[in-house]
């Protein structure tokens, strides 16, 4: 089941190598994963998942190859008569226990009743033995007990009779594929980092300070100054129209990056760069900054992003006057032309997905003048964008 267990995760394109398993078997036979089916979940996922991103995967593939492991008692019930299971109830249930659980009807009966209780309870509990609520002998709640209960909302398992584990998928968002939120871009704009140490002395520095009472045989407090990303980034965001469609995602994009990076300037266009942009979108109109100013200040080892779904008329990109919205009196290519001459390690972000980029020319033109550098706005997208934002 091992060998199966570790070619599942292969096939699912989780990077699990072979020394990895091996740590896994020997972890196992030295007792590390107990006799549990949830203490080995536990064990497996950190010895053989290296990047948060896979946990979903891994969930799934764990709960394919384990099905049953956790419902050993049903599978057990098919081939061992009933007496002898009441039998070895009988050996750790008290009465008032199997009292209790031949009154709730199983399973089914149980989430019957959760669902009618849900229903009509309407005051937080704690105590007792019906409504659901902490520090009872009621079959739903936490920081109780029932013989037979579901946990709900307790941190942790405290008498380890909770119902599944792995199928809860807590990860299910950190999938490669899946659409991303500002958690998820975090770790992915984690690969955009560049440390340096600049400012004033203000960390202690443990190293010198031992090194330092070492030589001179005196105490001798040195002191650094902290480490910063160093990384400086120039974000230009597509607002309005059909970009509409996508301003969730965008937010959670700005969000993160505006927790990440300290040197990060932003500005706003529409649909494709021209000779001014903007920070305030109530006043776009009046209080505009020229894009020559914009890439007169920022020198050339700012990174620069674009954000937009790059989709409009060809001629907004191709013509001057083509713009939707003003007479422009150079082409839009003209200014991406200027971005990406002066900016080395620049990108372009599409939420639109990447199946439909062929289907509208105008995504291609933008795509072709970034050198190719587009990628969709999912988190494999942004981690191949920070790939190519750092060579």
């Amino acid at each position: 089941m091992f060998e199966t267990f570790f070619s599942e995760l292969r096939s699912a394109k989780i990077p699990v190598t072979l020394k990895e398993y091996l740590t896994l078997l020997e972890a196992v036979a030295a007792g590390a994963a107990g006799t549990r089916v949830e203490d080995f979940y536990y064990l497996s996922r950190a010895a053989l998942v290296k990047d948060e991103r896979n946990l979903d995967r891994f969930d799934q593939v764990f709960g394919h190859v384990f099905k049953g492991l956790e419902s050993t008692a049903e599978a057990i019930e098919a081939e061992i008569p009933e007496e002898w299971l009441r039998r070895i109830a009988t050996l750790h249930l008290s009465d008032e226990d199997k009292k209790r659980i031949a009154e709730l009807g199983g399973w089914d009966k149980i989430m019957e009743e959760l669902k009618k209780r849900l229903a009509e309870q309407k005051e937080r509990h704690q105590g007792g033995n019906k409504w659901i609520g902490t520090g009872g002998t009621s079959p739903f709640g936490a920081y109780g007990y029932n013989p037979a209960g579901i946990r709900i909302g307790q941190h942790e398992s405290r008498h380890r009779r909770a119902i599944k584990v792995w199928d809860k998928r807590e990860f299910r968002d950190l999938d490669g594929t899946a659409e991303i939120g500002t958690r998820t871009i975090k770790v992915a704009l984690r690969r955009l980092r560049q440390f340096a140490r600049t400012g004033a002395a203000s960390e202690l520095d443990l190293d010198g300070t031992i090194r330092g009472t070492a030589e001179k045989g005196y105490l001798d407090v040195r002191m650094r100054a902290e480490r910063h990303n160093a990384v400086k980034l120039l974000m230009f965001f597509d607002i309005g129209g059909s970009m509409d469609d996508h301003i969730k995602e965008v937010e959670e994009l700005f969000s993160a990056a505006r927790t990440e990076f300290k040197h990060l300037e932003y500005f706003y266009f529409h649909n494709c760069l021209y000779e001014s942009v903007w920070k305030d979108n109530a006043r776009r109109y009046t209080d505009k900054t020229p894009t020559w100013q914009v890439l007169n200040t920022f020198p050339a080892d700012y990174k620069v992003i674009f954000v937009g779904d790059a989709s409009m008329s060809p001629y907004e990109i191709s013509v001057p006057g083509g713009s939707v919205e003003h007479m422009n009196e150079e082409p839009g290519a003209l200014w991406l032309t200027r971005v990406t001459d002066i900016y080395k390690h620049a990108v372009w972000l599409n939420p639109i997905d990447e199946r439909h980029w062929n289907w509208t020319p105008s995504i291609n033109m933008v795509r072709t003048l970034l050198g190719g550098r587009m990628f969709p706005l999912t988190l494999e997208g942004l981690d191949a964008a920070t790939r190519e934002l750092m060579r």
